[in-house]
Order: structure tokens, then C-alpha cells, then sequence
């Protein structure tokens, strides 16, 4: 593995550079001015304080890329400032460092700056009262405070209203993330519903039409080509007015309201005599056993098993071998009272016989579609070959829809 350096600090931020050449010329011509504060103390010499003035401005350097090197730095260059003349410059840039480390420094130890600085205040006007023993000894914990304390809760109050912003503008920019997804949710669904209501509106027609008109081609009998080609017409002007309906219903329809034209169970009996018409076969047998019992169902729950009713006899029309298509509705409660409990849609067609292909083409949507419906009811649809009891296979075509009984929580 390579060897890995120390991290260095990076480059200072413009203004730093300019805070740290403001102090530092308005240091220089106050010191060639002779405007120091007091005179230096210990007997050191005066020109220790452009020292403590250029040290100060390098810990200005530091503000942003390592605050609180540069307040450790400046506390001793503020000592050294003092017992040397003291200039305005250098303890104006002190106190910039104080507020630059509560502000940009690591959290944890930002959040003690404050209280460090009050005690070092209250510390230093003890000693001060200790060594002059006279009141004019506050001012110099009032000097200090002012220095130290109200720089850094400037610095803590600055940090945490813009910590504050930024979790605002996260949590903003969040919301309008999930509010871009529930739109792009919202949108597939309604895509999804609209693909299915389509299909299963203009599926059975388009059957219809593909299958007469293929018997109309491969028939010479004027009559029976005659038969096919009004079929043809029926279905063709059906379809159309659905295609009308659901147009209109995308173009004016209250959003997240069914069609008030929704069809229901009622109008099974309309989607076996169509289907009749469709096959034009007397082998075939459409049969309705409706057993739901009394009660009105939920339109949700009658549109879906509508739809996965008419999906099943266009899916029958299109595949089926002559024989019995049985269309079974029951309602069975758990207690096997009739009426009661969810809805049972059972539709089922014979596999036998000598059927080599579908009488028209599909695309797969239908069982897509009845899945889709049953999903969203939270059913279950089972779909399949099933063997009966002689032996004979047929497909099956089974949905159980929930049904949620008024007053149910």
C-alpha cells in the first residue's frame, strides 16, 4: 500500500486573506503612529508587538481550514500583545478568531468555547480585583468578556441558525424528491389504468372482427361471408363507442372518481350473448351460474370482476376448443351463508379437441391486466390448465375479490 501523509490544511478562503492584510496594514500604521494602548510591561521591548501583529494575522489565515489551531495560536499572541503596548489591530483579529473557531470549528468542542471564555473572564476579574483592590478592577473582566464571550456566542448563534437553513433546504429539497416520485408513481399507475380499461374495452371487439373477418376470406358462401362481414360491422361500431367513452371520460372525468357509466355484474349476461355472436359455432355452450345472493357489491370490486369476466370469454373466444365455457359469480361467508364474504369469479373453458392455434392474435396483456385488477383489490387470481373429474382438462380462470361490508373499520 502507498504511504499515506498527514493531510495538509487547505489553501485559506479569499476573505481570510483579506481580514489578514486589513489587520495587518491597519496594525502598521497604527504602530508607526505610536498609537500602542499601554505601555509594554516586564520589561520587555516595544517592538515584540509588530510581532504579536504578524502572528495574528497568520492565525487569521486559519479561520476556516483550522479554527481552533488558530484560537489556541491567538490566545497566547493576545497575551504576548498585551504585556508588549497592545495594538487596536491585533485584538480586533482576536476577536475574529474567537467567533471563526465557535463558527467553523468541530462541533463538540465549538459548543465549549463559550463557557471556557466565561470562566477565563471570571478568573481574570478576580485577579484583577485580588491585585489592584479597586472597582475600576471590572472594567478589566468587562474587557475581557467583551473579547472573549460575546464574539463566541456570536459565533454559536451565526452556526446553528445556519445549521438550521441547511437542514430547511435539505428537508426541502427531500419533500420535493418524494413529491417528484409520487408524481411519476401516480402517473404510472394512471397509465397502467388506462392500459387496462382499453384493453379490455376494445380487446374483445378487435377479436371478434379478427375472427369473422377470417372466416369471411377463407369461406365462399356469400350467406355465411355476409353473416361474418355484420358481425364485423357490430363489433367495429362497438368498439367505437367505447373507444368515445373512455376518451371522454380521460378528457372530463373527475380525477380519482370511477366513471359514472362503470359497467357492472349486471351486464354479464350482454358479454356471454356477444361472445355467441363472436364464435358463431354451435359446439360451444356459454352458460352463467350467478350464486352471489343478495346485496349490492362495491362498484371497485363489480368493475374488476366484470372485467376479468369479459377478459376470460375474449381469452376463450380467441383459444378455447368447442365445448362448455361456464361463468360462475358465488359469495360464500365463512360460515357458508350465501351472500356474504368475498366474491368468487370462476370462469372456465375446455382445452380439448382438435384447436391447433388461436383463432386470433393476442398480446399477452389480459392476464397482465386481471392481475393488475386483483392486485389492487388485494385478491388473488390463480390462472392455469386444471384437470376436471372425468379426466378432461380445461382452463380455469379463478379470482377472489374482497369485499368490505359497511361499518367494517
Amino acid at each position: 500500500m502507498p504511504a499515506r501523509f498527514p493531510r495538509l490544511p487547505s489553501r485559506p478562503h479569499r476573505d481570510d486573506v483579506i481580514i489578514a492584510a486589513v489587520g495587518l496594514l491597519g496594525g502598521l500604521t497604527l504602530w508607526f503612529l505610536g498609537l500602542s494602548n499601554n505601555p509594554p510591561m516586564l520589561g520587555l521591548p516595544k517592538w515584540l508587538c509588530l510581532v504579536a501583529l504578524g502572528i495574528m494575522c497568520g492565525t487569521e489565515l486559519l479561520r476556516r481550514s483550522a479554527p481552533l489551531t488558530g484560537l489556541a495560536i491567538g490566545t497566547v499572541t493576545i497575551v504576548l500583545d498585551i504585556c508588549t503596548g497592545s495594538l487596536v489591530a491585533t485584538i480586533a483579529m482576536y476577536t475574529d478568531v474567537v467567533y471563526a473557531a465557535a463558527l467553523y470549528g468541530r462541533l463538540s468542542v465549538a459548543r465549549r468555547i463559550p463557557r471556557a471564555c466565561e470562566l477565563v473572564t471570571g478568573i481574570v476579574t478576580l485577579l484583577a480585583l485580588a491585585v489592584i483592590r479597586e472597582p475600576e478592577a471590572l472594567l478589566i473582566g468587562f474587557g475581557v468578556g467583551v473579547l472573549t464571550i460575546a464574539p463566541a456566542w456570536t459565533g454559536i448563534g451565526i452556526r446553528e441558525h445556519r445549521d438550521a437553513a441547511r437542514s430547511a433546504r435539505l428537508e426541502a429539497e427531500r419533500t420535493a424528491l418524494l413529491a417528484e416520485l409520487d408524481r411519476r408513481e401516480a402517473v404510472g399507475a394512471e397509465r397502467a389504468r388506462m392500459a387496462r380499461e382499453l384493453h379490455d374495452m376494445v380487446a374483445g371487439h378487435l377479436s371478434a372482427i379478427a375472427i369473422h373477418s377470417t372466416a369471411a376470406l377463407s369461406i365462399g358462401d356469400p350467406k355465411a361471408s355476409g353473416e361474418a362481414l355484420t358481425v364485423i360491422r357490430e363489433n367495429s361500431v362497438q368498439g367505437l363507442a367505447e373507444m368515445r367513452r373512455l376518451i371522454g371520460l380521460l378528457r372530463h372525468a373527475v380525477p380519482d372518481e370511477e366513471p359514472a357509466a362503470s359497467p357492472r355484474l349486471d351486464g354479464v349476461d350482454a358479454l356471454l350473448a356477444r361472445a355467441r355472436t363472436t364464435v358463431r359455432d354451435d359446439r360451444f355452450v356459454f352458460v352463467l351460474r350467478d350464486a352471489r345472493g343478495p346485496g349490492a357489491l362495491p362498484a371497485p370490486v363489480e368493475l374488476a370482476a366484470y372485467r376479468i369476466v369479459q377478459e376470460s370469454l375474449t381469452n376463450a373466444v380467441k383459444h378455447a376448443a368447442p365445448g362448455e365455457v361456464v361463468v360462475e359469480l358465488s359469495r360464500d361467508g365463512h360460515g357458508g351463508a350465501v351472500g356474504a364474504g368475498p366474491l368468487t369469479v370462476r370462469v372456465t373453458s375446455s382445452l380439448s379437441g382438435d384447436q391447433h392455434g388461436p383463432r386470433a392474435p393476442g398480446a399477452g396483456a389480459g392476464l397482465v391486466g386481471m392481475r393488475e385488477r386483483v392486485a389492487l383489490l388485494g385478491g388473488a387470481l390463480e390462472a392455469g390448465p386444471v384437470a376436471g373429474s372425468d379426466g378432461e382438462k380445461f382452463w380455469e380462470v379463478r379470482a377472489e375479490l374482497p369485499v368490505e361490508e359497511e361499518g367494517t373499520p
